[in-house]
Protein backbone atom coordinates (compact mmCIF):
# COMPACT_ATOMS: atom_id res chain seq x y z
CA UNK A 1 0.00 0.00 0.00
CA UNK A 2 3.00 2.48 1.00
CA UNK A 3 4.90 1.93 -2.23
CA UNK A 4 1.80 3.26 -4.51
CA UNK A 5 2.23 6.63 -2.34
CA UNK A 6 5.56 7.13 -3.88
CA UNK A 7 6.01 6.95 -7.28
CA UNK A 8 8.85 7.02 -9.76
CA UNK A 9 8.30 10.56 -10.46
CA UNK A 10 8.44 11.26 -7.46
CA UNK A 11 12.07 10.09 -6.49
CA UNK A 12 13.19 11.68 -9.63
CA UNK A 13 12.20 15.18 -8.55
CA UNK A 14 13.44 14.41 -4.67
CA UNK A 15 16.96 13.69 -6.22
CA UNK A 16 16.52 16.40 -8.60
CA UNK A 17 14.69 19.30 -6.66
CA UNK A 18 15.49 17.83 -3.30
CA UNK A 19 11.48 18.35 -2.39
CA UNK A 20 8.34 16.91 -3.27
CA UNK A 21 5.00 17.36 -2.25
CA UNK A 22 3.18 14.38 -2.04
CA UNK A 23 -0.57 14.41 -1.52
CA UNK A 24 -3.20 12.71 0.76
CA UNK A 25 -0.68 10.09 1.60
CA UNK A 26 -1.59 10.70 5.33
CA UNK A 27 -5.19 9.04 6.61
CA UNK A 28 -7.45 11.74 8.90
CA UNK A 29 -6.76 9.41 11.75
CA UNK A 30 -3.46 10.44 12.46
CA UNK A 31 -4.08 14.08 12.19
CA UNK A 32 -6.66 13.81 14.69
CA UNK A 33 -4.11 12.36 16.87
CA UNK A 34 -1.70 14.59 16.00
CA UNK A 35 -4.06 17.84 16.96
CA UNK A 36 -4.13 16.30 20.31
CA UNK A 37 -0.48 15.68 20.74
CA UNK A 38 -0.14 19.47 19.41
CA UNK A 39 -2.78 20.70 21.99
CA UNK A 40 -1.38 18.58 24.65
CA UNK A 41 2.30 20.32 24.30
CA UNK A 42 1.25 23.45 23.69
CA UNK A 43 -0.50 23.47 27.44
CA UNK A 44 2.46 21.14 29.08
CA UNK A 45 5.78 22.42 26.55
CA UNK A 46 8.51 20.02 27.06
CA UNK A 47 12.16 21.43 28.60
CA UNK A 48 12.90 21.98 24.97
CA UNK A 49 9.03 24.12 24.17
CA UNK A 50 10.69 27.66 23.04
CA UNK A 51 8.71 30.98 22.27
CA UNK A 52 10.02 31.74 18.91
CA UNK A 53 8.41 35.33 18.70
CA UNK A 54 5.22 37.05 19.90
CA UNK A 55 4.05 40.61 18.33
CA UNK A 56 2.78 43.49 19.38
CA UNK A 57 -0.15 42.23 19.42
CA UNK A 58 0.14 39.48 21.30
CA UNK A 59 0.46 37.02 18.54
CA UNK A 60 2.86 33.67 19.10
CA UNK A 61 4.97 31.22 17.57
CA UNK A 62 5.80 28.53 19.67
CA UNK A 63 8.17 25.48 19.10
CA UNK A 64 8.76 22.57 20.44
CA UNK A 65 11.00 18.92 20.04
CA UNK A 66 11.93 15.34 20.85
CA UNK A 67 8.65 14.46 22.61
CA UNK A 68 7.86 11.40 20.56
CA UNK A 69 9.13 9.76 23.77
CA UNK A 70 6.99 11.11 25.65
CA UNK A 71 3.66 11.38 23.79
CA UNK A 72 1.96 8.37 22.31
CA UNK A 73 0.50 10.65 19.70
CA UNK A 74 3.58 10.84 18.21
CA UNK A 75 5.33 7.93 19.20
CA UNK A 76 2.80 5.87 17.65
CA UNK A 77 3.11 7.79 14.28
CA UNK A 78 6.70 7.76 14.19
CA UNK A 79 7.03 3.70 14.64
CA UNK A 80 3.61 3.36 12.96
CA UNK A 81 2.44 6.11 9.97
CA UNK A 82 3.86 5.26 6.78
CA UNK A 83 6.17 8.16 6.31
CA UNK A 84 8.75 5.66 7.33
CA UNK A 85 8.73 3.60 4.27
CA UNK A 86 8.05 6.71 2.41
CA UNK A 87 11.09 8.92 3.26
CA UNK A 88 13.25 5.43 2.72
CA UNK A 89 11.90 4.95 -0.87
CA UNK A 90 12.32 9.08 -1.69
CA UNK A 91 16.04 8.87 -0.40
CA UNK A 92 16.58 5.21 -1.90
CA UNK A 93 17.90 3.60 1.12
CA UNK A 94 17.94 0.14 2.25
CA UNK A 95 17.05 1.06 5.91
CA UNK A 96 15.55 4.91 7.66
CA UNK A 97 16.33 5.22 11.40
CA UNK A 98 14.26 8.13 12.72
CA UNK A 99 16.31 11.05 14.16
CA UNK A 100 13.91 13.66 15.76
CA UNK A 101 10.35 15.43 15.78
CA UNK A 102 9.20 19.34 15.81
CA UNK A 103 6.22 21.02 16.67
CA UNK A 104 5.40 24.24 15.32
CA UNK A 105 2.32 26.39 16.57
CA UNK A 106 1.67 30.15 14.66
CA UNK A 107 -1.44 32.08 16.21
CA UNK A 108 -4.27 33.55 13.56
CA UNK A 109 -2.78 36.24 11.45
CA UNK A 110 1.21 36.11 12.65
CA UNK A 111 2.94 37.45 9.81
CA UNK A 112 6.71 36.23 11.47
CA UNK A 113 8.83 34.15 9.00
CA UNK A 114 11.53 31.54 10.46
CA UNK A 115 14.69 32.79 8.49
CA UNK A 116 15.86 30.93 5.19
CA UNK A 117 18.36 28.10 6.86
CA UNK A 118 19.01 24.20 6.38
CA UNK A 119 18.78 21.55 8.62
CA UNK A 120 21.13 18.41 7.85
CA UNK A 121 24.52 20.85 7.94
CA UNK A 122 23.78 21.46 12.12
CA UNK A 123 22.85 18.45 12.96
CA UNK A 124 24.40 16.07 15.09
CA UNK A 125 25.16 13.66 12.07
CA UNK A 126 26.45 13.83 8.25
CA UNK A 127 25.32 12.41 5.27
CA UNK A 128 23.04 13.01 1.98
CA UNK A 129 20.32 10.33 2.50
CA UNK A 130 18.14 12.27 4.91
CA UNK A 131 14.04 13.67 4.67
CA UNK A 132 13.12 16.47 6.79
CA UNK A 133 8.63 15.96 6.24
CA UNK A 134 7.05 19.11 7.02
CA UNK A 135 3.23 18.49 7.58
CA UNK A 136 0.70 20.76 8.26
CA UNK A 137 -2.14 19.55 10.33
CA UNK A 138 -4.57 22.26 9.22
CA UNK A 139 -5.33 23.76 5.93
CA UNK A 140 -2.46 26.45 4.60
CA UNK A 141 -2.18 28.52 1.70
CA UNK A 142 1.34 28.55 -0.63
CA UNK A 143 1.86 31.88 0.73
CA UNK A 144 1.88 31.08 4.47
CA UNK A 145 3.44 27.46 3.84
CA UNK A 146 7.29 26.14 4.07
CA UNK A 147 9.21 27.40 1.35
CA UNK A 148 12.16 25.47 0.18
CA UNK A 149 14.92 26.62 -2.90
CA UNK A 150 15.02 24.32 -5.31
CA UNK A 151 18.19 21.89 -6.08
CA UNK A 152 19.79 24.02 -3.17
CA UNK A 153 20.93 20.36 -1.80
CA UNK A 154 22.99 19.85 -4.19
CA UNK A 155 24.94 22.89 -3.40
CA UNK A 156 28.62 22.60 -2.54
CA UNK A 157 29.31 25.35 -0.39
CA UNK A 158 29.21 24.86 3.52
CA UNK A 159 27.31 27.89 4.89
CA UNK A 160 27.16 29.87 8.28
CA UNK A 161 23.51 29.55 9.61
CA UNK A 162 21.15 31.38 11.46
CA UNK A 163 21.44 31.48 15.32
CA UNK A 164 17.78 30.74 16.32
CA UNK A 165 18.62 31.44 19.67
CA UNK A 166 18.53 34.94 18.71
CA UNK A 167 14.70 34.21 17.98
CA UNK A 168 13.82 32.69 21.12
CA UNK A 169 16.34 35.19 23.27
CA UNK A 170 17.15 31.91 25.24
CA UNK A 171 20.52 31.50 26.78
CA UNK A 172 20.31 27.17 26.32
CA UNK A 173 19.56 27.81 22.45
CA UNK A 174 22.58 30.24 21.74
CA UNK A 175 24.86 28.63 18.68
CA UNK A 176 28.06 30.53 17.29
CA UNK A 177 28.57 29.04 14.09
CA UNK A 178 31.64 29.68 11.68
CA UNK A 179 34.60 27.60 11.29
CA UNK A 180 35.35 27.62 7.52
CA UNK A 181 32.01 28.64 6.53
CA UNK A 182 30.71 31.01 4.83
CA UNK A 183 27.26 32.79 5.39
CA UNK A 184 24.10 31.72 3.88
CA UNK A 185 23.04 33.25 0.71
CA UNK A 186 20.34 36.32 1.28
CA UNK A 187 17.40 34.46 0.38
CA UNK A 188 14.81 36.77 1.34
CA UNK A 189 16.27 39.71 -0.40
CA UNK A 190 16.57 38.28 -3.66
CA UNK A 191 13.82 36.67 -4.30
CA UNK A 192 14.17 36.78 -7.83
CA UNK A 193 17.39 35.29 -8.44
CA UNK A 194 16.10 31.80 -6.89
CA UNK A 195 13.01 29.10 -7.76
CA UNK A 196 11.51 28.97 -4.73
CA UNK A 197 9.10 26.33 -4.02
CA UNK A 198 5.78 26.23 -1.73
CA UNK A 199 2.52 24.49 -2.08
CA UNK A 200 -1.22 24.82 -1.06
CA UNK A 201 -1.35 21.94 1.21
CA UNK A 202 -4.20 20.26 3.54
CA UNK A 203 -3.70 17.89 5.98
CA UNK A 204 -2.78 14.42 4.99
CA UNK A 205 -0.40 16.28 2.31
CA UNK A 206 3.08 16.08 3.26
CA UNK A 207 5.99 18.28 1.82
CA UNK A 208 9.66 16.09 2.20
CA UNK A 209 12.94 17.88 1.69
CA UNK A 210 16.32 16.78 1.80
CA UNK A 211 17.72 18.02 4.87
CA UNK A 212 20.43 20.15 3.20
CA UNK A 213 17.99 22.28 1.21
CA UNK A 214 17.41 25.69 2.21
CA UNK A 215 14.35 26.46 3.57
CA UNK A 216 12.64 29.21 5.51
CA UNK A 217 8.94 31.10 5.43
CA UNK A 218 6.24 29.20 6.98
CA UNK A 219 4.26 32.43 8.21
CA UNK A 220 2.24 35.49 6.20
CA UNK A 221 -0.77 33.93 8.10
CA UNK A 222 -4.42 35.95 7.16
CA UNK A 223 -6.30 36.95 10.23
CA UNK A 224 -8.42 34.18 10.23
CA UNK A 225 -6.12 31.79 9.95
CA UNK A 226 -3.47 29.62 12.23
CA UNK A 227 -0.61 27.31 11.95
CA UNK A 228 0.03 23.55 13.09
CA UNK A 229 2.86 21.82 11.77
CA UNK A 230 4.21 18.50 12.65
CA UNK A 231 7.69 17.72 11.35
CA UNK A 232 10.07 14.58 11.54
CA UNK A 233 13.77 13.58 10.35
CA UNK A 234 14.29 10.69 9.07
CA UNK A 235 18.19 8.97 8.26
CA UNK A 236 19.14 6.93 5.55
CA UNK A 237 22.10 4.29 4.64
CA UNK A 238 24.91 6.91 4.54
CA UNK A 239 24.13 9.17 7.43
CA UNK A 240 26.69 8.59 10.70
CA UNK A 241 27.25 10.73 13.68
CA UNK A 242 29.36 13.97 13.94
CA UNK A 243 30.09 16.27 16.44
CA UNK A 244 30.66 19.28 14.36
CA UNK A 245 33.12 21.84 15.13
CA UNK A 246 31.11 24.35 13.03
CA UNK A 247 27.58 24.17 15.89
CA UNK A 248 24.82 21.83 16.08
CA UNK A 249 21.34 23.01 16.38
CA UNK A 250 19.72 20.75 18.16
CA UNK A 251 22.66 19.30 19.41
CA UNK A 252 22.34 15.17 20.27
CA UNK A 253 26.16 14.70 21.29
CA UNK A 254 25.12 14.44 25.08
CA UNK A 255 22.76 12.22 24.25
CA UNK A 256 24.42 10.15 21.68
CA UNK A 257 27.70 9.80 24.31
CA UNK A 258 25.04 8.44 27.14
CA UNK A 259 23.88 5.63 24.68
CA UNK A 260 27.36 4.09 23.16
CA UNK A 261 27.13 6.67 20.08
CA UNK A 262 30.35 8.20 18.73
CA UNK A 263 31.48 9.73 15.45
CA UNK A 264 31.49 7.49 12.64
CA UNK A 265 28.93 5.39 13.76
CA UNK A 266 25.11 4.51 12.22
CA UNK A 267 22.16 5.28 14.23
CA UNK A 268 20.30 3.20 16.41
CA UNK A 269 19.36 2.42 20.04
CA UNK A 270 16.11 3.57 21.34
CA UNK A 271 16.73 6.83 20.52
CA UNK A 272 17.49 6.62 16.92
CA UNK A 273 15.63 3.29 16.21
CA UNK A 274 15.41 2.38 12.60
CA UNK A 275 11.72 2.15 11.66
CA UNK A 276 11.86 0.42 8.43
CA UNK A 277 13.83 -1.49 5.88
CA UNK A 278 14.02 -2.65 2.55
CA UNK A 279 12.27 -5.72 1.99
CA UNK A 280 14.50 -7.97 -0.69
Amino acid sequence: MTTERVCTEDIHTFATDGVVCLRGIIEQDWIDRLLNGVEHTLANPSPRGRLWNRDSEGRESRYDSQVWRTRPEYGDFVRSSPLGEIAGRLMRSSRVNFFFDAMFSRAPGTQFRTPFHQDEPVWSVNGFQTVSSWMPLVSVASSSALEVVRGSHLWAQTFEQPNFGALTGDARDQVAFGHDTVPIPDIEGNRDRYEILSWDMEPGDVMCFNGRCIHGGSGNLPDDRDLKVFNTKWLGDDVRVDFRKTGMDPDHSEAMTAVGLGPGDRLGTHLYPEVWTLQS
